[in-house]
């Protein structure tokens, strides 16, 4: 049997690196998609980078709405920060540029993901103490009604 010789990958070159913890926050597969498309073009030191929402669309197939409606998603999820550019055009006026995004550690994400859960078990155990409540409440009044017509 005849040895394969693969070729190495450069981490910094070939490819991304993509958190695992991405697939457990309960992101929509085009957010995944937004967002591993950010993390495709940031700057590795800075954790930025300059992309309007066409070009996002363009690359990733998604309609500007789209695009728009992901990145909020994200932002919402605390996975990224945007911050709005603007230009000054040669003849002297101020435009809108792209949006500059900031890439937040993961981690800050996942405690969040964390929290929420945590709030609506709480929640759902609060209701479950509500209802047993009314229950009892119920067969109370039931029982007294009973009473009152014997």
């Amino acid at each position: 049997m005849r040895k394969q010789s693969w070729t190495k990958r450069d981490p910094i070159k070939n490819y991304f690196p993509l958190p695992n913890e991405i697939y457990d926050l309960g992101l929509s597969r085009g957010a995944i998609s937004v967002y591993s498309f950010l993390l495709r073009r940031e700057d590795r030191r800075t954790y930025q980078c300059l992309l309007s929402y066409r070009e996002i669309g363009d690359d990733v197939g998604m309609c500007v709405t789209t695009v728009r409606k992901y990145v909020s998603e994200l932002e919402e999820r605390s996975l990224i920060r945007t911050e709005h550019t603007s230009v000054i055009t040669r003849d002297g006026r101020k435009r809108n540029g792209r949006l500059l995004y900031q890439i937040l550690p993961i981690q800050m994400s996942i405690n969040q993901y964390y929290e929420r859960q945590f709030q609506e078990a709480d929640l759902a155990l609060e209701r479950q103490k509500v209802t047993k409540r009314l229950a009892a409440l119920e067969r109370k009044e039931g029982a007294n009604n009973a009473d009152a017509n014997a």
